[in-house]
């Protein structure tokens, strides 16, 4: 059974999965990214509380900055699944996720193409690393469609997610 915020849901067919990798100007370790990584529990203990919040990749490290993502150690991924895409926009788009994401340019590599994908999956299933490798090359080559999409160009939750 799906939860969020470990109340079971009821009725949901499908939730939203997200990935977003960014790679790193620095080492995770660097004086330069000391502020990121000072913010990462706070701002996922903000998303853990967020309505509609459902899932997050985590290590045994309490968040994901140590799981690799296309085999390369300066990429770092962020994975979570959340009820709708507004219950993840109104996550983003506010409080200490807003402060960090307005710094992004000072720790991540400007990229020139998509690090970032939205998809569908059914209540309940966790996507994994693969899954999110898969749907970020699906969004690079085919652009945005029902398969991995962004938040500019959505797709509304299939009757029966796939």
């Amino acid at each position: 059974m799906a939860t969020t915020n470990g109340t079971p849901t009821t009725g949901a067919r499908a939730e939203l999965a997200q990935v977003n990798i960014a790679r790193l100007r620095f080492p995770l370790e660097s004086p330069q990214l000391k502020d990121f990584v000072e913010g990462l529990d706070p701002v996922n203990a903000v998303a853990d509380a967020a309505e509609g919040f459902v899932w997050r990749l985590r290590s045994d490290s309490g968040n994901a900055t140590d799981v690799q993502v296309f085999g390369d150690d300066w990429l770092i991924v962020n994975m979570s699944v959340w009820r709708d895409t507004e219950a993840l926009t109104a996550f983003m788009y506010a409080g200490r996720h807003r402060e960090l994401l307005k710094r992004r340019r000072e720790w991540f590599e400007h990229a020139h193409e998509a690090m970032t994908a939205l998809w569908w999956v059914p209540a309940g299933e966790r996507p994994t690393v693969a899954d999110a490798e898969e749907r970020l090359l699906h969004l690079r080559e085919h652009g945005p469609t029902e398969r991995a999409f962004t938040l500019r160009t959505r797709f509304p939750a299939p009757a029966e997610a796939h």
